[in-house]
């Protein structure tokens, strides 16, 4: 085939392509006219729910600690750091056991606020990151099947409306992990059948519960882990790099505080005051081994550039 030939059958061949794109575009593109904008409400608080399906079969069959792992505990903060990582719009992420809470600010335009990409995006980079990331917080336990999350979106038109929103998730910590701390106690220490247990513990108050863990079990409900008691709340701060002379990095900070409070708001202001600048936190404590990690991971990216 002369160069001539093969340059005018190429021609053809392209020319024949865009038009049938073209003929094919306009034939079928009226099916986008079914799609959904959904939009979400502007000047609205954005709260995107994720909450594990079937935990309890699945926390068996991988051999979950009662009542409270850490381990799962800790691979669920990591992977709502991942997703804070990559949604900067996202002002504070409230976390309980197999449950994550992620709040975008009013003003938040991403994905230009469309309900489906905002909820699908975070759930999938959330249940993609705690998979991933497994064998890293249980490594002596294979995952024997994916897990899967469920995921909503609730709009809180004003700030009480999200501080009675993140209030009342606080307070289901309480209620659950004082029932379950009470419930695995009289299991694994009192000898009780989970019926046995459920029907001890039937009509009992938070005062009862405590009386018979402190009675029976010699345990101060009140010495218990904050993270059980009170669940995860990670803001974005700035702290002290001790590998980066000194130097103030930008992480996501696990709190185990009560924010049922206003002490809580009145600290940590940059919550509704979104547009400010991140601030600094100098704790009195060690840093946790999920804030070292992602300095760590900031440094091998700086040494990198």
């Amino acid at each position: 085939m002369t160069i001539r030939k093969f340059q005018t059958k190429a021609n053809f061949l392209i020319k024949r392509f865009f038009n049938t794109s073209k003929m094919a575009n306009s034939k079928f593109e009226y099916v986008r006219e079914f799609e959904n904008e959904d939009k979400i409400m502007p000047n609205c608080w954005v709260v995107v729910r994720i909450d594990g399906k079937g935990f309890h079969k699945f926390s068996k069959l991988h051999n979950f600690d009662k009542p409270n792992d850490v381990r799962a505990l800790e691979l669920m903060n990591y992977a709502a750091i991942d997703v804070m990582n990559e949604f900067r719009d996202i002002v504070i992420s409230f976390g309980q056991s197999d449950e994550y809470s992620f709040v975008f600010h009013k003003g938040a335009l991403l994905y230009n606020r469309r309900h489906s990409k905002i909820l699908t995006y975070v759930n999938s980079l959330f249940s993609s990151s705690y998979v991933f990331n497994w064998s890293q917080f249980f490594p002596s336990e294979k995952l024997q099947y994916p897990p899967s999350f469920d995921a909503r979106i609730i709009l809180y038109p004003s700030d009480e409306n999200l501080k009675d929103y993140l209030s009342w998730r606080q307070a289901d910590v309480h209620i659950n992990n004082l029932y379950n701390t009470t419930f695995w106690n009289l299991i694994l220490k009192g000898g009780l059948t989970n019926n046995e247990a459920e029907k001890r513990l039937s009509g009992t108050l938070s005062s009862d519960k405590n009386e018979i863990l402190f009675s029976e079990f010699g345990i101060n409900y009140n010495n218990e882990s904050p993270m059980f008691r009170k669940g995860t709340i990670l803001l974005r701060k700035k702290v002290k790099n001790p590998n980066n002379n000194g130097r103030y990095n930008c992480v996501i900070y696990p709190f185990f505080e009560d924010l049922i409070q206003n002490k809580f708001w009145k600290t940590h202001t940059e919550i509704f005051d979104y547009k400010s600048a991140v601030p600094t936190y100098d704790p009195t404590e060690k840093l946790p081994d999920i804030v070292e990690q992602q300095l760590r991971e900031l440094d091998r990216k700086s040494q990198k550039t």
